[in-house]
């Protein structure tokens, strides 16, 4: 497990009730998912079984899940989307088993909206786990932020594009 596994692993075991993660690039290259999403362009998919995609995080997320932390997932994109993000839609089956719930808003219902300018995870709605990028999208790590004026930033813009947004189930790529 990566540094950044261990130390999402460590905050949502300490999470109490909330963890939400907004998302707003429209590709991303990290580590594995990145062959993945190469070998998706060529025509694989992945099984609907669990057994040959389960991992850790899904493992974490059920298990928090489990202990009454609500997870919500929201991803702003850009229409027409671009193939990574239909490559992603398409596989948000497996974030819900483990128990996320997640919705999508398009980029252009989003302008009035006043967003942070990197992904993040807020954790119980006080500490913040940047996620920053390389241009090209391969994780520049992340950091770690306590301070509440930004927290409450970061559950205002998210709330924002919840309410917005359009439930995975109901969004076509």
């Amino acid at each position: 497990m990566s540094q950044t596994d261990l130390a999402f692993a460590d905050l949502l075991a300490k999470t109490r009730y909330s963890a939400v993660h907004l998302e707003m690039r429209d590709s991303y290259g990290i580590g594995e998912e990145a062959a993945e999403f190469e070998a998706w362009r060529s025509g694989w998919r992945p099984s609907p079984e669990p057994d040959t995609w389960w991992n850790d995080f899904h493992a974490m997320v059920r298990e928090a899940v489990a202990r009454g932390v609500v997870f919500r997932r929201a991803r702003v994109v850009s229409e027409p989307v671009s193939d990574y993000i239909k490559y992603e839609h398409g596989c948000t089956y497996q974030n819900i088993a483990a128990g996320e719930l997640v919705r999508w808003l398009p980029r252009r219902k989003a302008s009035d909206l006043t967003l942070p300018g990197n992904d993040f995870w807020l954790f119980d709605s006080e500490i913040i786990m940047w996620n920053h990028f390389t241009g090209d999208g391969g994780s520049a790590g992340p950091e770690l932020d306590e301070r509440p004026a930004v927290a409450k930033l970061c559950a205002t813009a998210f709330d924002a594009v919840w309410n917005r947004a359009t439930p995975h189930e109901e969004y076509r790529v």
